[in-house]
């Protein structure tokens, strides 16, 4: 029985006695007043009662103060179960619950280009399209962190990253799933919406299936240190209708004589057990915020029957700021060792390209960051990225881009304006293993909504 149910009627009682007698006798003015006001007392005194008696059996519409302090959805939720077990006290226990959860986002992005290198475009006075549509998930169960992001295009879907993750001491975490292979400046080694010429050689921004233990800078350095069992599709055999159709670029093939730059390869690849490690060392020199880095990667390729052969990369890099201001470079090698091939066929964006078996690459950015009050404008970025590969296996000519840009923050919507002038550049009129000297351009506006 409720406490209330044991309270009113006592209190009615003495109440009803102490305001009439059996015998009829008149009373005095005061008299009656003093019996309202003993009266009105006993009323709030059951009115303070009932108000302790409430956390006892709160109302459903009326939820704990420990719970508008949560989040909406667990929020909501809480009132749901209330509402269930006719109870809303909050242990600790059931507070930290509800720090558990799956955060849901994403973007939808529109782009347009001009460009030097198709006259149907430039008659057209460019083109205007749909990018993409991605959705991202994030958020923490039980102690474990999950994070994932799946991109739609016109053309394929693909799965960016895909990975759980756990924090099993203060400096030290560990990932597992579709990861980001730790390669070189993070993130990313640019500021455009390009990339830099090594995310076209599979060196920027690339995830693949492994397992993956970082550290946290503490006493200045980091440490990450991967081990990958295949490509983010399963490797060469893996169940998939296109290998090209994926996020990363990712060896996928030999090029044959008489094979084209762009064909399908009719000799599959696939990198299989790879190694990679990413130590960064962290320092400030008055007002300038550096990190010096060194990276490595070793992994072999199979054909599907057998191993084929194996490949490595190095790369040397730094970053640093001062006030406003970011400077990335890096200097990196790679090489794939498969038998006399000199050339080796790559894929991503549902599109086949070609690379040189072994090349170096040298990247340079700088940028400088605004915060701004344009109505919803709030931030600016304008920046320069140049990335130059060279000394290619296959002899082909050098591939350069040069990206001079701006980025523009408002709101939900972040905006690249971008002036790319490139030669042999994949998405610039041209391939990796191209082999001209023609420098050509494209104006390139992404627009994006993220919410």
């Amino acid at each position: 029985m409720k406490l209330t149910q044991c309270i009113k009627p006592g209190l009615l009682s003495v109440a009803i006695a102490s305001s009439f007698s059996t015998s009829a006798v008149e009373v005095s003015e005061q008299e009656l007043a003093t019996l309202k006001a003993q009266i009105a007392a006993l009323q709030t005194r059951l009115a303070q009662l009932e108000e302790q008696a409430k956390p006892v059996s709160q109302s459903e519409n009326q939820p704990s103060s420990s719970q508008n302090q949560s989040t909406e959805s667990v929020d909501l939720a809480k009132q749901q179960k209330s509402v269930e077990t006719n109870s809303v006290e909050t242990t600790d226990a059931e507070a930290e619950e509800s720090t558990d959860g799956i955060k849901f986002g994403g973007a939808i992005r529109t782009n347009y280009s001009y460009t030097s290198y198709d006259d149907g475009n430039k008659n057209r006075g460019g083109d205007f399209d749909f990018d993409i549509f991605r959705i991202n998930m994030s958020g923490e169960v039980g102690g474990v962190t999950l994070n994932s992001e799946i991109r739609f295009f016109d053309y394929m879907t693909a799965v960016k990253y895909a990975y759980a993750g756990y924090q099993f001491s203060e400096n030290w975490q560990v990932q597992a799933g579709i990861t980001q292979v730790p390669f070189g400046n993070q993130a990313y080694n640019s500021q455009n919406y390009f990339f830099s010429t090594n995310y076209y050689l599979g060196l920027e921004d690339d995830f693949d299936l492994g397992v993956v233990f970082k550290r946290s800078v503490a006493d200045n350095w980091q440490l990450d240190v991967g081990f990958f069992k295949n490509d983010e599709l399963g490797g060469v055999d893996g169940y998939v209708d296109n290998r090209s159709d994926r996020y990363s670029y990712d060896i996928v093939g030999i090029r044959t004589q008489g094979e084209g730059i762009y064909d399908e390869p009719t000799e599959g690849l696939g990198e299989y057990n790879t190694l990679a490690g990413r130590f960064a060392y962290h320092f400030n020199t008055g007002e300038v915020k550096t990190e010096v880095g060194v990276s490595a990667l070793h992994g072999g390729i199979h054909n599907g029957e057998k191993r084929a052969g194996d490949y490595q990369a190095w790369a040397f890099h730094t970053s640093s700021q001062y006030q406003n201001w970011h400077l990335q470079f890096q200097h990196s090698q790679y090489d794939y060792d498969i038998g006399q091939a000199d050339r080796l066929a790559v894929g991503a964006y549902s599109f086949y390209d070609s690379i040189a078996a072994d090349a170096k690459s040298t990247t340079l950015n700088i940028a400088y960051d605004m915060a701004v009050d344009f109505g919803p404008v709030t931030d600016l970025q304008f920046y320069n990225n140049f990335g130059l590969v060279y000394d290619k296996s296959d002899d082909s000519e050098d591939t350069m881009m040069n990206v001079l840009g701006m980025s523009v923050a408002a709101g939900g919507l972040f905006t690249y304006f971008d002036l790319v002038h490139a030669k042999n550049q994949p998405f610039i009129g041209g391939s990796a293993a191209g082999d001209t000297d023609e420098t050509e351009q494209r104006f390139n506006i992404n627009i994006g909504y993220y919410f």
